[in-house]
């Protein structure tokens, strides 16, 4: 989860506010959403906190846009995160939580049950590792969509979400991911302003997630051939890079989206990304945490020769900043500015939901999914270059990058990364390691 700046990009607010001007006028029955319904109703996939968070900002719409929202089911890996979050949920919003005991799925495969429930939206907050199945899915059932960042964690995952974005866009269906920075005012205003020219060309960017967040903790030792290790990583996939990406993809992608954003001036995000990155990072945290680093430093370079300076850190009594900065001919400063349009809440969080319910009832065009693509794919990018030490290529990392899950999704199956005789997990040695 990230901090509270956000905001979108250009072509999606006008798209939006569009949306918003026939909003009013446009009944349900013509929207795409639902044959005719007043109530969208939605599953949620993830109910760890973020999720139970997801679910209560899609639920805020009501109040804000007079819609009938109404959560229908629930699914996670876990019994006890799925019956969590619908008691804390059911606290604040129990005239709009209809979840009978059939509708809480458990599994590995409970995603596909909650999205088969009749549901319009589905809201996805499982680990990052799972984003590209379930959105696979989910458009291949036809349902609107809400999914957290990051969308992957390697390079097959982001092909496969190349292909479930080219199926959406047929299917006129809407998708907005939680880069909430592209649904807050200062943002919009202060992307419009650099891509208006205000500090002329650009010269470089500078990008940060420093700071102590993040998933990983300490595990302690971990015994040999336990049979119940694909469960143990599934519940502590902070600490494991197929499900968690590591801090550069999982909290450190909202910087680079940013930096691909300023630099999408035609507002397409599959021409705004690095074509090349080198980089260095490692591990000062001596315990157990996985087979993650701790800090990253990326040199990104576009395709006009622009760099991006990228930093992410976990380490105690370090720097701590989480901004994006951009320097151009005539000045340099914050992406983020102090006004910008006026949105319907000042919660980012909860303007990504309305957002997405006002296209879906206008039926206007809105996929963020291609950004969401592009600035998880960028955040690989930049791991792969740290954890090898060597320059790597988008084109070679996007057609050659190797999958970090496991051969397959079972409870059974063994994960790639396994603890060692020391019951240590090995993690990425820089000039050991091979990009692909």
């Amino acid at each position: 989860m990230s901090r509270t700046h956000s905001s979108r990009r250009e072509f999606v607010k006008r798209s939006v506010l569009a949306g918003a001007a026939a909003a009013g006028t446009l009944s349900l029955a013509r929207s795409a959403h639902a044959a005719g319904s007043d109530v969208i109703k939605f599953a949620l996939i993830g109910c760890g906190g973020r999720g139970t968070g997801a679910a209560a900002n899609c639920l805020n719409v009501q109040g804000v846009l007079k819609q009938k929202m109404r959560l229908v089911a629930v699914a996670d890996a876990f019994e006890d995160r799925a019956r969590g979050a619908l008691a804390q949920l059911r606290k604040e919003y129990a005239d709009q939580i209809d979840v009978p005991a059939d509708r809480v799925f458990v599994g590995l495969d409970a995603y596909k049950h909650a999205i088969d429930c009749g549901v319009d939206l589905v809201v996805m907050a499982a680990p990052p590792g799972f984003r590209p199945m379930h959105y696979a899915y989910a458009v291949q059932q036809g349902k609107h969509v809400f999914m957290e960042k990051p969308c992957c964690t390697d390079a097959p995952g982001f092909r496969s979400l190349v292909e479930s974005n080219k199926l959406a866009d047929q299917k006129k269906l809407k998708v907005v991911v939680g880069l909430q920075r592209h649904h807050q005012a200062g943002y919009l205003q202060g992307v419009q302003e650099i891509h208006d020219g205000k500090l002329g060309d650009i010269v470089c960017l500078r990008v940060y997630w420093n700071g102590l967040g993040g998933g990983a903790r300490e595990l302690g030792p971990r015994p040999q051939n336990d049979p119940k290790e694909m469960e143990f990583q599934v519940r502590n996939w902070g600490c494991f890079r197929w499900l968690y990406g590591d801090n550069i993809v999982e909290q450190h992608v909202h910087n680079l989206d940013i930096g691909n954003w300023v630099m999408a001036k035609d507002g397409d995000p599959r021409k705004a990304h690095p074509v090349e990155a080198n980089g260095m990072g490692g591990r000062v945290h001596r315990g157990n945490y996985g087979d993650i680093f701790d800090h990253h430093a990326v040199e990104f370079t576009f395709a006009d020769g622009t760099k991006m300076f990228s930093q992410s850190r976990h380490i105690e009594h370090t720097w701590d900043q989480v901004n994006e900065f951009v320097h151009g001919t005539k000045g340099s400063r914050s992406v983020h500015t102090g006004g910008g349009p006026k949105l319907e809440s000042g919660n980012p969080y909860d303007q990504e939901h309305i957002d997405l319910v006002k296209a879906i009832l206008a039926d206007t065009p809105l996929n963020e999914g291609w950004f969401g693509a592009t600035s998880s794919m960028t955040a690989v990018l930049g791991r792969m270059a740290t954890y090898s030490g060597q320059v790597v290529k988008w084109d070679d990392a996007v057609a050659k990058g190797p999958s970090e899950a496991p051969d397959r999704i079972a409870w059974d199956a063994k994960p790639r990364s396994l603890p060692g005789p020391d019951g240590f997990y090995p993690f990425p040695i820089p000039g050991n390691y091979k990009p692909y």
